[in-house]
């Protein structure tokens, strides 16, 4: 085993895969005074990832499928993909933070393992990462 590597149960390597995802979303905020940029209807493009922590598992030596791992984060992309984030059910306050925690509310089940969630503006160099 590598030095220093983090393990699991009786020194299994612990890995951490990720995958990303990509959609275009306008919301506004209802944060400062009332001619700020930030409650002004505007749109961005976001980058979202998502890792899930673990030992290999089965035959195939893999933390989990990361074709089902990427289905499951672009099929919640695409659900926001070119809409209001405000309307969506918990994004009412469409900050970075709450999309870390709508998209780890959504994986979660599907990925007990699931250890960070990042959501990101590339354009505007921005991020928000969420350790679970």
């Amino acid at each position: 085993m590598l030095a220093n590597a983090p393990s699991g149960p009786m020194n299994e390597p612990l890995f951490e895969i990720t995958k990303a995802a990509h959609f275009d979303a306008a919301h506004s905020l209802a944060e400062g005074p009332p001619d700020s940029r930030y409650r002004r209807l505007h749109g961005h493009s976001f980058r979202v990832e998502a890792s899930v922590r673990g030992s290999r598992q089965g035959e195939v030596g893999w933390v989990t499928d990361l074709g089902a791992l990427d289905g499951a984060l672009k099929g919640l992309a695409a659900e926001l993909d070119h809409g209001m984030l405000n309307d969506k059910p918990g994004l009412a306050s469409p900050t970075l933070e709450n999309l870390c925690l709508y998209f780890a509310e959504r994986l979660k089940p599907l990925y007990p393992g699931l250890s960070r969630v990042m959501v990101s503006r590339p354009t505007i160099g921005e991020s928000c990462t969420l350790q679970l």
